[in-house]
């Protein structure tokens, strides 16, 4: 009886080794495979694509001629998303070399073309062929609040993005630090928020592709015009979304 009885617990005690050894077995290929799945994940890299317009290249005239339009977005902001996407392998590549120098020099084309690739993605989606007027609601409140009224706000941003020496944007932005809005300019493709903290709420785009071919080189008339396909909803929903 004795010896049964030792054999039985041995029978048992190697039961509970076998269903423990079973049960870490389970949970390390559970583990193996959370940590797979992100480890893998550090070499993909989803690339960049070109938007698409949420109109037609002909909807913003007579203010903004299809020509202009169709040349803007479909030439220079693509360009702007292919460089981006090739810097990006390269950096990549870089990167995994550890070649550091090249990590450095490559750090310009990624400002310029990544800058350029967040600025007019903004952009597209500020315009309307139904936009002009004023905004409403909170938006229209903190404007005048930071800038004493529209008038004042739309005489400073006009100013300020006719004023941009060379290549640039005018932009109205939200300084969350501080919770007001706040009108700012960035040479060349220089993201703002990137350059200056601000979060962009509406950007003017004043490098000479975005108006030449209809208003030459008087960028004042450009100013004047752009404000007629104004996308206030988008504008608004971009400045409740940043205060959340």
């Amino acid at each position: 009886m004795a010896v049964a009885g030792l054999d039985s617990v041995r029978r048992s005690d190697k039961a509970r080794v076998l269903r423990g050894t079973a049960s870490f077995s389970r949970f390390s290929c559970r583990s193996r495979a959370a940590l797979v799945a992100p480890l893998g994940c550090l070499g993909a890299r989803h690339k960049h694509a070109l938007p698409d317009l949420p109109y037609d290249y002909g909807a913003l005239e007579p203010h903004i001629s299809a020509e202009i339009m169709q040349l803007h977005h479909s030439k220079h902001h693509a360009a702007y998303v292919n460089n981006l996407n090739v810097t990006e392998e390269k950096y990549k590549e870089a990167l995994a070399k550890g070649d550091v120098t090249t990590q450095v020099s490559l750090q310009p084309a990624l400002r310029f073309n990544g800058g350029g690739h967040i600025n007019h993605t903004i952009f597209w989606t500020n315009l309307s062929p139904n936009g002009g007027g004023e905004p409403k609601g909170e938006l229209m409140e903190a404007i005048k609040r930071d800038f004493g009224s529209f008038a004042n706000f739309k005489e400073k941003l006009t100013a300020v993005s006719v004023g941009v020496q060379g290549s640039g944007w005018g932009w109205l932005g939200y300084n969350k630090e501080q919770g007001r809005l706040q009108i700012a300019a960035c040479a060349n493709q220089d993201p703002l928020q990137g350059t200056t903290g601000l979060i962009p709420l509406l950007g003017i785009d004043v490098w000479e592709h975005a108006y030449y071919l209809q208003y030459k080189n008087v960028r004042p008339d450009y100013l004047k015009a752009i404000w007629n396909v104004i996308n206030w909803e988008n504008v608004s929903s971009r400045y409740a979304s940043c205060k959340k």
